[in-house]
């Protein structure tokens, strides 16, 4: 008998591999989407920020305070949240207010600037070298006084603690000068005054020192001395230009 030959495969549609590669590259991608969702949210926000935003503020500028474990902004009026800031594994001490800032200190020792209209993010984060270790030692109220405006409109921000006073530029967090305590004194963040565009900063130094020596007078430019060199603290491309202070007689 002879043998008969296998019929050949009917002929495949045009684009069948084509449309079959499409389709399992589709199935691949359907199941790898939640995996990346889930990474996604189980990426941890950046110093461990959380934001929550409850309702649109009501005015330019809300009101803020400290409640719990995080900084709050509320309707001064009516007490409505507007949005609230914590970050794990730390808490706020101080939060000072200025227009479109909300200035906040930490207890790890970490200075932040939320987005006080919105509270929709944090504009920088600036770490204070020895700030926690010393705000630990002394508890909550050593805060007190610590973040300083330098002048009006809050363009400068200082950080006062006993060895240093630091001033950052506000608007991007940039820090612009460093005045260090005098040997054998140290700085009193809780013993502060204003008298014209002056912050007055008290400088302990013991027995014996004058007060002339325990009292320093700074501004946005630095320390106020006769003949100081003027700083330019505006950011690269403004056309603002640097005042020169000197200091009068006292």
């Amino acid at each position: 008998m002879r043998a008969t030959a296998p019929a050949p495969p009917p002929p495949r549609a045009p684009g069948a591999p084509r449309r079959r590669r499409i389709g399992i590259a589709l199935v691949a991608a359907a199941l790898a989407l939640p995996l990346a969702t889930a990474a996604h949210q189980a990426r941890s926000a950046p110093y461990g920020d959380r934001l929550t935003t409850h309702a649109p503020a009501a005015r330019p500028d809300p009101a803020l305070r400290i409640r719990g474990g995080a900084v709050e902004a509320y309707d001064g009026a009516g007490g409505r949240r507007h949005w609230t800031h914590a970050r794990a594994g730390s808490r706020p001490l101080a939060v000072r207010p200025a227009p479109g800032h909300a200035f906040t200190l930490w207890s790890d020792g970490l200075v932040t600037d939320t987005a006080r209209t919105t509270g929709r993010a944090v504009h920088w984060h600036r770490a204070v070298p020895g700030l926690s270790r010393w705000l630990a030692a002394g508890g909550p109220a050593r805060a007190a006084g610590v973040l300083q405006a330098l002048d009006p409109g809050a363009r400068m921000l200082a950080v006062i603690t006993p060895q240093r006073i630091a001033a950052y530029r506000t608007r991007d967090g940039d820090l612009r000068w460093v005045l260090p305590a005098e040997p054998g004194c140290a700085f009193d963040a809780r013993r502060t005054a204003r008298t014209g565009g002056a912050l007055l900063v008290a400088q302990p130094c013991g027995a014996g020192a004058s007060w002339t020596a325990e009292l320093v007078a700074v501004d946005d430019l630095g320390r106020i001395v006769p003949d100081r060199t003027p700083l330019r603290n505006a950011p690269p491309g403004d056309n603002a230009r640097a005042r020169k202070v000197v200091a009068g007689d006292r």
